[in-house]
């Protein structure tokens, strides 16, 4: 068996893009890779071909390692809906809520699922590259753990520590989460890898001699800050840099439209942005909680949320509703994504509490339908043609809510399961349930022409991402000790 796993010193270390990254080049080595993460806690979810859910992330990493995505790289999945519940998932298929405490409590039989998984992708693959979730120094969750450390002892999987230099105390962290190890964990590091580097090598090579000398771990490498990155999907919107308002208005288009973006408090699959971010015609400002939508904004999209009762409840808070409102009164237009579009009906239900307590509540009453939450959740991808401009589609669905209503009979997509979204009378409030529609460089482009926005002919959303995690690989390969890595041993 090869495998190595791949763990931070905290969350956004950059774990992800460096199993990404590792995927593509173990591909271009001949090798038969597949990336696993045990347990993944995000409301970026993607559907898998065949059925089930996994983190967005593993299938990017998927997508880098040439592999179908599918429920066994991502056993177990849980998505926050509320600051009080989490929604479980196992294998792909949800099982119920945890409430404070509950996954703590009681993890019995998931360490079992995730080795089955996992002896499962090992028995296929010449490498299983292994990502942990936030911290192995996070030693109060240490008890029953099977995203670090307790998956590595008991796979008996070398570790590898990425150290995020960028945000500082790069010695520290890696020194500390040594110290805190009990013995038998801190045997199963074998390396680290210092992330985000910017500058000479040669002016921290006292710094890595520190950290070699106090932990007794070797450097596998230094790696550069990566601008590749930022054509990548980030893993969670918390991540979502504060650059991104910044960088998307610096388009050097005199009129850019703009597309305002409210940051909801359960905000989920956040990268159906990503392509509109890449536009270079196109303003797309996320805007934080505490911030007006701003009036001049041409479109207001409304994205998808682990929680649509919740995040209506969130939106009515930060005062949204009026500037959604008044922006739909005022001859603007209005584009809702899953929940997002369940927001800009007449009322959400929940009768049987899938969603949080069960309750109904008003929605935007922008368009003349209704949502119900049912407990059988939809996951699955979606292919068809766009009922407006006819151009190919291709995407997702994950979404428990059942809309009814007669904007429904304006459909604006023709997917695999039938017609799919709603429109207004006038064309002017519109939603869908599938995500990644953007991908589609067709669909995007007919999407932004009816806005009167004209899209770059020549982007290729799909060659951005090829290209970008290219870039990380080659990055990887030239900074780290990758066939040490990936050889890496346990000490006997």
């Amino acid at each position: 068996m090869r495998a190595i796993m791949i763990q931070g010193t905290a969350s956004s270390a950059g774990k992800s893009l460096i199993v990404a990254g590792l995927c593509r080049l173990a591909v271009r080595r001949g090798l038969a890779v597949s990336p696993f993460k045990p347990q993944n806690m995000s409301n970026n979810a993607a559907a898998c071909a065949g059925g089930g859910e996994i983190g967005r992330a593993q299938a990017l990493q998927a997508r880098a390692a040439g592999v179908p995505a599918r429920p066994d790289l991502n056993p177990i999945l849980i998505k926050p809906q509320s600051d009080r519940t989490a929604q479980l998932i196992v294998r792909g298929e949800r099982h119920g809520l945890l409430e404070p405490g509950d996954y703590v409590r009681d993890r019995s039989g998931l360490l079992d699922v995730v080795m089955d998984s996992f002896n499962k992708l090992v028995a296929t693959n010449d490498l299983v590259i292994v990502e942990g979730a936030g911290s192995p120094a996070e030693t109060n969750l240490r008890y029953r753990d099977i995203a670090n450390m307790g998956f590595a002892l008991r796979a008996r999987v070398p570790v590898c520590i990425v150290g995020d230099i960028d945000r500082g105390g790069v010695i520290a962290s890696l020194v500390g989460t040594h110290a805190v190890l009990d013995p038998d964990d801190t045997a199963m590091v074998t390396g680290f890898i210092i992330n985000k580097f910017r500058g000479a090598r040669r002016i921290f090579e006292p710094g890595i001699e520190l950290i070699e000398q106090r932990t007794g771990w070797r450097c596998f490498g230094v790696v550069p800050w990566l601008p590749a990155a930022a054509r990548l999907p980030s893993e969670d919107a918390v991540a979502f840099p504060e650059t991104v308002e910044m960088a998307s208005r610096s388009s050097g288009d005199p009129s850019p439209l703009r597309v305002a973006v409210p940051q909801l408090g359960r905000i989920a699959n956040h990268d159906d942005l990503d392509p509109l971010l890449a536009e270079p015609g196109v303003e797309c400002l996320l805007i934080r909680p505490g911030r007006p939508i701003p009036r001049d904004a041409d479109v207001i999209l409304l994205p998808g949320t682990k929680s649509t009762i919740g995040d209506l409840d969130f939106c009515r808070e930060q005062g949204w509703d009026h500037d959604i409102i008044a922006h739909a009164r005022g001859g603007g237009r209005v584009f809702g994504i899953c929940g997002g579009m369940q927001m800009l009906g007449r009322a959400v239900h929940d009768p049987n509490g899938v969603d949080g307590p069960a309750r109904s509540v008003p929605g935007f009453g922008l368009l003349d339908m209704e949502t119900t939450m049912a407990d059988t959740k939809i996951v699955r991808e979606a292919s068809g043609r766009c009922a407006l401009s006819g151009t190919p589609v291709h995407g997702y669905e994950i979404h428990n809510g059942r809309v009814t209503g007669p904007d429904l009979g304006r459909p604006l997509l023709h997917i695999t399961y039938g017609p799919d979204g709603a429109q207004s009378p006038d064309g002017r409030i519109g939603g869908v349930h599938v995500h990644g529609l953007f991908n589609s460089d067709g669909y995007r482009r007919a999407w932004l022409a009816r806005l009167g926005a004209a899209a770059d002919p020549e982007l290729e959303f799909a060659a951005v991402v090829e290209e970008a995690l290219d870039e990380v690989a080659s990055a990887l390969e030239a900074a780290v000790d990758t066939d040490a890595l990936f050889n890496a041993e346990l000490a006997r």
